[in-house]
């Protein structure tokens, strides 16, 4: 066993110490986006009211901007400790919460001429295989009520062209980097976790198990407890990075492989990637995506999210990362509620770009509305006492 690493640290601080889109013609009615980008300055106590630019409620055209924080009130916010630790004994810790999803951030070069990276908890890059994939047939990605379908096939240069490419830049860089990747075997998703291994620059590695697995007819590892297992505790034995591990939501009861890959020696679990869906071309004569099928995802699945976070915080121990649907501070909250401890925010980078870094810095004001110095008190806030039914069995309906 190699020496384990300190990826990055800020000091002896812990979380609750404190107590290519395709066009597509409208058949019906054109929708409007779910995605609404919101006030890049949250109030704080004190704050003047704010003023909406190009409103018609401004009568005053000589009104103020939005009031910025008081240095008094800036002080307070660089008191609010929003570190987290997703793999304690390995040395992985976040400066926040609020991380950025595979497939949704590129490989973080893409956007940093509009955000600062180095001010997001993490970043998982996009979806990177042992050979170069040229990805599924276009069209690959369609809006949809409250979200969106994508069919991108992990289009990726492969593991050695990212390593080359990327490491050097993510090595300079203050942000932890985690490379999520794919396989179609064991085999596959073992070798990448090799190549990665001890790679400057990879802080650590999130396990896209979404994914067919040939050796068993192409049934995904995520829908299987034994082939999540498997996959899981093989990439455990073959690195000493950091190792998160995604669920799908696409199963009837998901605690049980939520469970086989605790056990199986996952660092932390992320929950959830995009639901399968399927959207019908404007003439109704075939599926729309050249893949059939896509993956759904925006605010239309927060309550799916919401609910298979409930329901694995109930059964393992590891802290669990958040995804689906997050567009506000609201959205960042329920999910702290429901026992996650870290959330990646998806879909709605794609019409907001800078909201990551803008929810890093609502949550430090809401702490400090709340007369908190950690977001760890809002955390497991509406789990129960005690372990409930699966959903599988407390969502029928019972008159």
């Amino acid at each position: 066993m190699k020496a384990k690493r300190t990826i990055i640290t800020f000091g002896d601080m812990r979380v609750g110490k404190d107590s290519n889109r395709s066009k597509r013609t409208p058949t019906v009615r054109k929708d409007k986006t779910a995605i609404i980008p919101v006030d890049r300055f949250p109030a704080l106590p004190g704050d003047r009211p704010r003023v909406e630019t190009g409103s018609a409620a401004v009568a005053d055209l000589g009104a103020p901007a939005a009031a910025r924080p008081s240095m008094a009130e800036r002080e307070a916010l660089d008191r609010v400790d929003l570190s987290v630790e997703l793999a304690p004994t390995r040395g992985l810790r976040l400066a926040n919460p609020i991380m950025v999803a595979s497939g949704t951030f590129g490989y973080g070069v893409e956007y940093g001429e509009v955000v600062d990276v180095q001010r997001i908890g993490a970043i998982c890059c996009k979806g990177t295989t042992l050979r170069p994939r040229a990805g599924n047939a276009p069209p690959r990605v369609t809006e949809t009520p409250g979200g969106m379908l994508n069919s991108i096939g992990l289009q990726n240069p492969g593991v050695d062209a990212v390593i080359e490419k990327y490491g050097p830049v993510w090595q300079g860089w203050k942000v932890p980097v985690i490379v999520n990747i794919a396989g179609e075997s064991i085999e596959d998703y073992v070798e990448v976790a090799r190549r990665l291994d001890g790679v400057p620059g990879v802080a650590g590695i999130e396990l896209n198990i979404s994914c067919p697995n040939v050796g068993k007819g192409g049934l995904q590892f995520a829908i299987d407890r034994d082939a999540a297992r498997a996959v899981t505790a093989a990439v455990r034995r073959a690195t000493d990075l950091p190792l998160l591990v995604k669920l799908s939501p696409n199963v009837a009861d998901v605690r049980p492989i939520a469970k086989a890959i605790e056990e199986a020696g996952a660092d932390a679990i992320t929950a959830i990637n995009t639901l399968s869906g399927l959207a019908v071309s404007p003439d109704r004569t075939r599926a729309l995506l050249g893949n059939t099928f896509g993956g759904l995802s925006g605010p239309a699945i927060k309550p799916v999210a919401l609910r298979i976070v409930y329901e694995v915080a109930q059964v393992v121990s590891i802290p669990i990362v958040a995804i689906g649907g997050i567009t506000n501070l609201g959205d960042v909250l329920d999910f702290f509620a429901c026992g996650a401890v870290a959330v990646q925010v998806g879909t709605a980078i794609f019409a907001d770009p800078e909201l990551p870094v803008r929810l890093g810095e609502e949550l430090a004001a809401e702490c400090v509305r709340r007369g908190l110095t950690s977001y760890g008190p809002l955390v497991g806030t509406a789990l129960p006492k005690r372990a409930g039914a699966s959903s599988a069995k407390g969502a029928e309906y019972r008159p």
